[in-house]
Parts: C-alpha cells; sequence; structure tokens
C-alpha cells in the first residue's frame, strides 16, 4: 500500500505500509527529484535507499543531506500545502511480474522465509500455470522459521525438504525485504548467486548477443569464463547495491548480479534487484533454453571454493586492513585485482579478501583447481590477516 502525500519542504512524501522496492522510478521521499524505499532485511538491520534523479544516492550524497538537515536548509513548503491519498499497487505489480511469463507448468517450491515477499508471492501464483507449494508467507518481523538469507545453505533445509517430498522442479527463497534470491534444483542443490547468473546470461545473451555482463569481485571466474564462451563481455565490478546500479548505468549492461543473490535486469525489466521478478525469469529461461533447472545446474563447471566468509572486525579497522594487504601483496609483486578490495590469482585459483561496505565484516572466498590448492589459498588469507594482527572468525550473516 502506497500512500501519497503533498510537497513537503521541496518533497514529494510517500509513506509506505509495507512493500519491497521495485516500483519503477521508487516512491518520491526526500528533495527535489529524488526517491527512496525502506530496505529491511532482518529487525536490528535495516535502513532506507534513496534514487536521485534516476541514479543511486549514497556515500558522499548522503553526506551532504546530512549537512543540509544540520543546517536546517530546506525549502519553503508554504507554497505546496500537503495532502494524502492512498493506492494498493500490487495487482499492478502482480501483472507487470507476468508479463512474458511462459505457459509452461513448472512445479515449484517457494519459501518467503516470513518476509516482504511473501504477500505477493502468495498472490502471484495464484494467476501462474502450474504447481506451487508456498513456505512462510505471513510477514514477521521476528522470523521465527528461519532467517530469511537465501545464501545460508542451512535457512533452506526447509526448502530442500518441500522440493523433495512433492518432486517439484526447483525451490527459490527470499531474503526479507525480497531483493535477493537463493534457489535449489529437483535434487536440493543450491543454485548459488553467480551460478544463477550464468542462466540468466544464457537467455538473455540468445536476445542481446554480445551484451555486456556485470558481476561482483566474489564471483567464480567459472561465471567469467561462462559469459565470455557465450559471446557476452563480463565485467567484474565492486560488490553493492548502489555501486553496481550505478555500473549498469554508466555502461548500458542489460543485467548484473552479485555473490550475495541480488540480481539486477534492464532486459525487460527496471535495472534494479527484484528477487520475485528474478525467480520468474529462472522460470522463463528454463523455457527458451529448452532445458530443467536441474540440468542447467549440472552442466556448470564443477569449481571447488569457499562460500562466501563473513568475520566481524572493528569498524574502524576494515578498510585500513584492505590497505595493509594490498601494499604488501603488490610490494611481493602479486597478482592482484584491488577492483574491490584484493582479489588475488594465483597457479591454484583465486583468493578475495575485502571490507564490507554496510557491516563491521571483513569477506573473505577462495576458489582453487583442487582441494590442496584451496587449502594453500586459505593460508595466504590467514597469513595476511595475522600480519594486520586478526585471525578470521566466526562467520557472521548479512
Amino acid at each position: 500500500m502506497i500512500k501519497h502525500g503533498g510537497f513537503v519542504g521541496g518533497a514529494f512524501v510517500t509513506e509506505l505500509s509495507l512493500w519491497i522496492g521495485w516500483v519503477d522510478g521508487f516512491p518520491e521521499v526526500v528533495g527535489e527529484g529524488s526517491k527512496g524505499y525502506f530496505s529491511v532485511v532482518v529487525f536490528n538491520y535495516n535502513g532506507f535507499k534513496m534514487v536521485m534523479q534516476g541514479r543511486p544516492f549514497f556515500g558522499a550524497d548522503i553526506l551532504k543531506l546530512g549537512e543540509i538537515a544540520a543546517a536546517g536548509d530546506w525549502a519553503d513548503s508554504t507554497a505546496n500545502p500537503a495532502g494524502s491519498s492512498t493506492y494498493d499497487i500490487m495487482d499492478e505489480y502482480i501483472d507487470r511480474l507476468l508479463e512474458g511469463l511462459p505457459t509452461c507448468a513448472f512445479k515449484i517450491g517457494w519459501d518467503a522465509g516470513n518476509g516482504a515477499a511473501g504477500p505477493v508471492i502468495e498472490r502471484l501464483v495464484k494467476k501462474m500455470p502450474g504447481q506451487h507449494h508456498l513456505l512462510y508467507v505471513d510477514v514477521d518481523g521476528q522470523f521465527p522459521n528461519h532467517h530469511p538469507d537465501p545464501t545460508d545453505e542451512a535457512t533452506l533445509a526447509d526448502l530442500k525438504a518441500l522440493v523433495a517430498e512433492k518432486n517439484l522442479d526447483f525451490g527459490v527463497a527470499f531474503d526479507g525485504d525480497g531483493d535477493r534470491i537463493g534457489a535449489i534444483d529437483a535434487k536440493g542443490n543450491v543454485i548459488w548467486g553467480d551460478q544463477l547468473l550464468q542462466i540468466y546470461a544464457e537467455d538473455v545473451l540468445k536476445k542481446l548477443p554480445g551484451a555486456l555482463i556485470i558481476a561482483d569481485v566474489k564471483a567464480s571466474q567459472a561465471l567469467y569464463d561462462r559469459v565470455s564462451e557465450l559471446g557476452g563481455e563480463p565485467l567484474m565490478w565492486k560488490t553493492g547495491h548502489s555501486l553496481i546500479k550505478s555500473k549498469m548505468k554508466e555502461t548500458g549492461s542489460p543485467l548484473a548480479g552479485e555473490m550475495s543473490g541480488h540480481v539486477f535486469f534492464k532486459h525487460d525489466y527496471y535495472g534494479f534487484d527484484d528477487a520475485i521478478y528474478a525467480a520468474l525469469r529462472l522460470i522463463r529461461a528454463s523455457a527458451n533454453l529448452g532445458k530443467s533447472v536441474t540440468q542447467m545446474r549440472a552442466e556448470m563447471a564443477e569449481m571447488i571454493n569457499t562460500p562466501e566468509m563473513r568475520f566481524q572486525v572493528d569498524e574502524a579497522r576494515k578498510f585500513a586492513v584492505i590497505d595493509e594487504v594490498l601494499e604488501r601483496l603488490k610490494a611481493e609483486g602479486a597478482e592482484v585485482n584491488d577492483t574491490d578490495g584484493a582479489r588475488v590469482n594465483t597457479e591454484d585459483g583465486w583468493w578475495l579478501l575485502r571490507a564490507s561496505n554496510t557491516q563491521d565484516v571483513l569477506v573473505a572466498r577462495a576458489e582453487a583447481s583442487s582441494e590442496a590448492g584451496l587449502e594453500r589459498l586459505m593460508a595466504q588469507i590467514d597469513a595476511q590477516l595475522a600480519a594486520s594482527g586478526l585471525q578470521r572468525g566466526e562467520t557472521v550473516g548479512h
């Protein structure tokens, strides 16, 4: 439900009772020509995302807004007194989601994780062909069934059980605010974010040969190789919602994604990360490519890698540690990509160490051609951390 207000201090105020950041252009909230939406992942980690004149509004922009607020430098709103109206947009959203959906009848499991996607999914599947089995569609910010993080395989246990019990074609899961997707195939194998992007890329590149496909620095080398193999142009970029969207805008890319399950479709959509739409694009890709989701997962190159490892570090140290690591690596003559943190290539494969943009966390990942090689890569990560007076701790969630 969207409740529109009038102009207040030069801003058209919009009240959101509960929604996902899918609206084309987003609701207008702060500053002339600016727009934004709430992002609530879990009750103790939430925030507000903004867009200014079609571009992400973050970093220095937010600091400048804070200065304006502190100074009380507001426009005069007396010429535009506020009013309000209410509009339920969910049916229109669902109809838009269904545009281009094939008529094939799939058997799908959906785990909304008690997040914001639940009410939409509940109404959406009633208009879709096939069989649809739903888990945890009631919105509950305490998330009583499991943490809504589809990148954590432990949270997919109930979905795996559902897919197995009902003999479904595949299952999809969502985070708390419905902008990250996770998936499993009919055999219960997880399809990670960079693997989903391989599937989406094949479908998009059939329609847009040679297109630029963007992925973040945490993605598998197998993804970049696959995009090249399909005739596309892969681009490795920085992790982060705003950073990815800015790069898509700059380059005209039709598709981008992150290991975390954020997938951004400009092709036939609006260029932002709507996980419900991404689920429907998985159906569409399967139909267009003439392969089951399980077959597409099975055909992928098997890599030996770690999941995304996230461990806490003092907020004041996280970026400094990365700078120290980069300085040592470059002094050693290592082959390092510093697009976002340190991604280091060796004969065994690659490893990554970067600072989270939003949490007091360092993120690590490694990928090798053998188990022994993976151990050597992990030893290099640990050695760099030790040189900066740190060690890997217990992995924390998003």
